[in-house]
This record gives C-alpha cells, sequence and structure tokens, in this order.
C-alpha cells in the first residue's frame, strides 16, 4: 500500500497489555488513513480484545509472537533467546523495512539492547538517547537523554543536543530550538566534571542554539526547548516530574471535595481546569524515540493507557515524514567531516 506507513506495536508489552495497547491500536487508525497498524503478540490474547472493536480489517493485522519478554529478565539474555518475542520479531521487521516503526511499552532495557544490537546504529552515532517530551508552561521540551545512557561522555551530550534539535525543529515545529544543559547554578564553571567538559563544547557548536545551563527548577517554566543530560540525571528528572504531577492533582480534587462550599466552586472551574491540567498530560506527547538508530523504535510508559500508545503511533508518522533518521545521518555525517 502505497504511502502507508506501517507501524508495528508490541502487543504484549507494558502493565496494561493487550487490552490498552489493542484499544490504542483501533484508535489511531480512526485518526488516520494512511497508518497499518501491525499488532505482535500472543495470537489468541490479541484476537480476544481486537473483537471488541469495528475497525478497517486492512488496517490492522495481527502477527503471531508466542514468546514475552518480562521486565526482569536480563536484557541481553532475553533478547538473544527470545526470537520470537513480540519486541525482537518487532525489531528485525523494522531493520528489514517490513515496517516504518515498532512501539513498545515493555522491557526498557530489552528495547535499548535490541535497537542497537538488532536496528543498529545511523554511522558516526556513539550512544542512541532516549528523549521524551515533557510539558511546560511553554508547551513542550525535549528531555534527552531520560534512560538509555547512565555513562555517558561529553561527546555523547554533544550528539544528543545536535538530534534533539534535529527533532524539535521538524518534529515538534520549533524554529532554532534553545538547548540548555541541565547543571546545579547557571554559572559557567558550576556542575559535575561532565557537564564542565560538556559545556565549552556545546558552547562552540555552531549547529545548535545553546544557551548555557538550566537548573531543575526552570525546567517546568520551558526555559529551554531541549534539555540535555546523562541518563541517571534525566530519568531522575523525569520521574520526579511524574510524581509532582501525580500528586499535586490529587491534592486538587481531595481539596476540590473536602467541602460542599468547595464542590460547587469545583463545577464552576471544572472544564477550565480540565483543560488547564490536559497540557500537563505526558500520555498525550506519545513516548520516548530511541534517536540515533538506523529505524524508529518509540518507548512508552509500562505502564500507558490507549491515548499514550495512540499518540505514539501518531507520532511516528510525523518522524517518518519528517525524515528525521536522515537529517540525524547527515548532520553527523557533515560533524564528522569537520572534525
Amino acid at each position: 500500500m502505497e504511502g502507508i506507513i506501517r507501524v508495528a506495536v508490541d502487543a504484549m508489552g507494558g502493565d496494561n497489555a493487550p487490552a490498552e495497547v489493542v484499544k490504542g491500536a483501533v484508535e489511531a487508525v480512526a485518526v488516520r488513513e494512511d497508518i497499518q497498524v501491525l499488532l505482535l503478540g500472543r495470537k489468541a490474547a490479541v484476537e480476544e480484545e481486537l473483537v471488541k472493536y469495528t475497525y478497517p480489517s486492512h488496517r490492522i493485522e495481527i502477527i503471531d509472537a508466542p514468546e514475552v519478554i518480562e521486565t526482569a529478565e536480563p536484557p541481553v539474555i532475553a533478547i538473544r533467546k527470545k526470537k520470537q518475542s513480540s519486541i525482537v520479531m518487532g525489531m528485525n521487521m523494522v531493520k528489514q523495512g517490513e515496517a516504518d516503526a515498532l512501539v513498545s511499552a515493555g522491557s526498557s532495557g530489552a528495547i535499548l539492547v535490541g535497537g542497537q544490537v538488532i536496528v543498529g546504529r545511523i554511522k558516526g552515532v556513539e550512544r542512541p538517547p532516549l528523549a521524551p517530551l515533557i510539558p511546560t508552561e511553554k508547551g513542550v521540551s525535549l528531555l534527552i537523554d531520560c534512560g538509555a545512557n547512565v555513562d555517558a561522555r561529553a561527546s555523547h551530550l554533544v550528539q544528543f543536543a545536535k538530534m534533539g534539535s534535529i527533532y524539535m525543529e521538524h518534529v515538534v515545529g520549533v524554529k532554532n530550538p534553545k538547548v540548555a544543559i541541565v547543571n546545579i547554578g547557571a554559572e559557567e564553571e558550576k556542575g559535575n566534571a561532565l557537564v564542565k567538559e560538556t559545556f565549552p563544547l556545546l558552547k562552540e557548536c555552531k549547529e545548535i542554539n545553546f544557551v548555557g545551563s538550566i537548573e531543575a527548577r526552570d525546567i517546568p517554566h520551558g526555559e529551554a526547548d531541549v534539555i540535555v543530560c546523562e541518563a541517571f540525571v534525566g530519568n531522575v528528572i523525569l520521574k520526579l516530574y511524574e510524581g509532582v504531577a501525580s500528586a499535586f492533582m490529587g491534592i486538587v480534587k481531595q481539596g476540590m471535595m473536602s467541602s460542599l462550599r468547595s464542590k460547587i466552586g469545583a463545577l464552576l472551574v471544572k472544564p477550565a481546569l480540565k483543560k488547564t491540567l490536559k497540557a500537563f498530560d505526558a500520555s498525550q506527547y506519545g513516548g520516548a524515540p530511541l534517536l540515533g538508530l538506523k529505524g524508529l523504535v518509540v518507548k512508552t510508559h509500562g505502564s500507558s493507557k490507549a491515548a499514550e500508545v495512540t499518540n505514539s503511533i501518531l507520532q511516528c508518522v510525523t518522524f517518518k515524514e519528517q525524515q528525521i533518521n536522515e537529517k540525524i545521518k547527515n548532520n553527523i555525517e557533515i560533524s564528522s567531516k569537520e572534525e
């Protein structure tokens, strides 16, 4: 089918699989007519969920993947031994061009290992980072890296900045995105050894719009479009972000239900509050692409519901249309020649 984006989806990955994954796939094909979803998983379990919906039968295909990689399994061993798992089969489909992308809420370790070992890195890319969009006052920012490389080097962070800038400009539509490195202060001389080594390299990089350091408290205010850090720091920021948002929403709901007066007030402000809080719902922005691979792999939260699965599938279409991999490849090649 010409012009159709084929997205392989791990139907067995995540806490809510396969029910929410299947629902998300059905909703995705209802939104766009140029998507075909390939649901990989245990056929009987996927079929049991799929029969609940009405959808164009030629737009969703079930591919039997009898094995499942569990979260606690050692990633390298699981990738090597479970060839018939949804993650490994999906990775191979991307590698062989049978699918344009893979979306999975499954084992993070298996996805990171499989992405590099099976799909492979673009030549010149040192370390592929996970890059989720996080909500801010001004829209969204890209947090790169949030979980793939906990022991990154300065050269890795410079590549993260370049790849993140390409993604923000061409997928999100932010022209000349502002790039900042996470630090414990705004001054250039502050930070740990990695930040101190990376800062001048980012400052000298002509391919990005580097604005200096950013403190964690300024991230939610949208002070930068691309937030650069190694994965240990990035993962802490992401998890704290999610935890504070969840706690805040719980406190707001509890306060609104505390008395008759607050309940009446809640009814009056509910429409405006719902719209405001939706802007800080990370699920509407899709998953985290593993940037720098030869094909597209998107990791969604293990607790993903249908909405996040749907948005992750739609995210793959934009990524493919904007030829992000080709742009990253060209950028890395040019940088290598200049060095």
